[in-house]
Order: C-alpha cells, then sequence, then structure tokens
C-alpha cells in the first residue's frame, strides 16, 4: 500500500511586514489598488503544497510518493527531500520551465498577501498515475492538492476510472476556479479537505448547498484556524478537535500542509477520524511555530509526547503503538 501525494512544488520566498495590511486598504477604492508593503525580512524556502505534506508524512515515517512537476532547478530540494523519507522517483522534470515559485507577505494579524508563479508545474497534466502505481502498489490514497487544473482533473478523473481511493484538496484553485472546474475535482472524493474560507468558495461556486457537497463526497475536513479542525458526513457525523495547547504562532504559511500530512499518517495506519485530526494539530503546530514550512526538526517521540499533554495520555498511546506497527 501507498500514499501518492499529487500537487504543486514550489520554492517559498516569504516576507514580513511589520504591521497591518487593513490599515493601508481603502475599502472603496479596492477596484484601483495600488499599495506597496515595506517588508522587514525575507526567507527563501522549500515549499509547495504536495512537498510540504510528504516532508511531514516522512517526518511521521511513511514513505510518501510525491508528484508533480518541476524544473532543472529542482536538484537541491530532490535531495532534501530524498533524504528526508520522500520518494521522489516519479517526479516529473521540465525541460523548459522554472520550478513553481510562491511569494507571500504576511503582517501581524497573520494576514498573507501572495502570488504564485506555475512554471513547470504545467507540466503536471502530462503524468499518468497507473505507471507510478505499477510501481510502488495500490494508494491506500491519493491525495490531489493544488497543481496545474488540467492535471488535477486527470488524476482525479484517473483515480474514479481505475478505483483508487482519492482525497481532493483544491485549496489555492479555489479562488480562480470556478464551479464546472471544481465539481468534477470534488465530486466522488473519499476525503474533502478545506480551511474555513475555502469551504464557503466551494458551496458559492458549485451552487452546491452543504448538505449536496455531504452527499457527495465520503467526508468533509474542515480546518478552522486557531479553533482547530471540524469533521463531518452527510449521516449525520460531526467531530471537533481543538489545536495543540501552548502554541506560539510565528509564521502560518504551510500549516494545513502539515496537517494534512498528520492526518493521512494517521488514516493510513487505520486509526479513526479523532485520532487523525489531533496528529493532524500536532504537526500543524510545530509548522506555525516556525518560519519555512519544512524547518521543524522535533521528533517524532517529541511530538507524541506533545500530543499526549493536551488530548490525553490514551490518545497518545494509540496513535504511538499505530505509528509503530
Amino acid at each position: 500500500m501507498s500514499l501518492l501525494i499529487t500537487g504543486s512544488i514550489a520554492t517559498d520566498h516569504l516576507m514580513t511586514f511589520p504591521g497591518k495590511f487593513a490599515d493601508s486598504l481603502v475599502a472603496e477604492k479596492l477596484d484601483k489598488i495600488s499599495v506597496s508593503f515595506l517588508a522587514s525580512d525575507l526567507e527563501v524556502r522549500r515549499g509547495g503544497v504536495a512537498a510540504n505534506i510528504a516532508f511531514a508524512l516522512a517526518r511521521l515515517g511513511e514513505r510518501p510518493v510525491l508528484v508533480g512537476a518541476v524544473g532543472e532547478d529542482f536538484a537541491e530540494y530532490h535531495s532534501w527531500l530524498d533524504r528526508h523519507g520522500v520518494d521522489c522517483s516519479s517526479v516529473h522534470y521540465s525541460e523548459t520551465q522554472h520550478t513553481a515559485r510562491f511569494t507571500c507577505t504576511t503582517d501581524t494579524e497573520m494576514n498573507q498577501i501572495a502570488s504564485f508563479y506555475p512554471g513547470a508545474m504545467g507540466e503536471a497534466r502530462e503524468i499518468e498515475l497507473l505507471p507510478i502505481v505499477e510501481r510502488v502498489g495500490h494508494p491506500t490514497y491519493v491525495l490531489i492538492g493544488a497543481n496545474d487544473p488540467d492535471g488535477m482533473l486527470r488524476h482525479t478523473e484517473e483515480c474514479k476510472q481505475r478505483g483508487y481511493t482519492f482525497v481532493a484538496d483544491p485549496s489555492q484553485q479555489l479562488a480562480f476556479a470556478g464551479g464546472d472546474l471544481i465539481r468534477p475535482l470534488v465530486e466522488g472524493a473519499d476525503i474533502l479537505i478545506s480551511n474555513e474560507y475555502e469551504a464557503e468558495l466551494i458551496v458559492s461556486k458549485t451552487g452546491w448547498s452543504t448538505d449536496e457537497v455531504l452527499a457527495r463526497v465520503g467526508t468533509w475536513v474542515t480546518t478552522l484556524g486557531k479553533d482547530g479542525v471540524r469533521i463531518q458526513d452527510k449521516d449525520g457525523l460531526l467531530i471537533e478537535v481543538g489545536v495543540l495547547d501552548g502554541v506560539t504562532p510565528v509564521e502560518p504559511t504551510g500549516v494545513g500542509d502539515a496537517f494534512r500530512g498528520g492526518f493521512l499518517a494517521a488514516l493510513s495506519r487505520g486509526l479513526g477520524w479523532e485520532r487523525a485530526a489531533q496528529l493532524g494539530c500536532t504537526i500543524a503546530a510545530y509548522v506555525v511555530e516556525t518560519v519555512g514550512t519544512q524547518e521543524y526538526t522535533a521528533t517524532r517521540d517529541e511530538m507524541l509526547s506533545r500530543l499526549g499533554a493536551t488530548y490525553g495520555d490514551v490518545a497518545e498511546k494509540e496513535i504511538r503503538e499505530a505509528l509503530s506497527a
């Protein structure tokens, strides 16, 4: 069994604005916006949703398969991921494009303004999943993260045709996508993951109500920022899990990706929804306390001990045993 993580692979350029964006925005003039924010620092980090999720999975002892498209400038990043336990053998290398780049500025309220250059990501549509599955085995889950839209559609349709259990995670692509793109990406997913704002976009752009979305997916997982996570399904399941205690936020980029890694690691080891959410929230805490999406260094034992301090000894014991099996 394997975990295939598809989506963007990028370099992150992260800046901090020592003020509030809102103080420089005039609501009545947003249609003519022209504003510059003086950043106080710059961090260049490894990123991309698929790479971040795969890294989190590897930190917890999994051997995820990274599926995405990159440029020739990916060599050092490739080595980094390989050293940390991510299978990069199925990454597609472009002969003409640079690896995608994410540029983001965060203010003192943890609000963000970002731009994304896709570059080689556009060639993700050329990747077929079947040869990867033939190499690594039938997937426990295929996560379809934000990526080239045609690539996302191709991977989704292949999962449906070949019977691969898939996780729909369109995230950043929801802002630009219309209902015609979102509906086929969501429908038939075993799990749909979004944050609270993205959940509203899914409802408004598809024209489906919350109940109609739930009727089309197995389970809907909604991250709620500082309020934790909500899990629900069409049969009335409702689970809410709070965030880890004692978290000091520093930089939010990649927090949702880390949650997804912990969440899938738990599910792939046979744990239930609550334990999966608790593990996801735990590893997410380490990312929000660090600048960079893959810079946290805590060991699995350290993470699980901290998990137990918030969620209890029983939760820690069950998760520890599952991950060690």
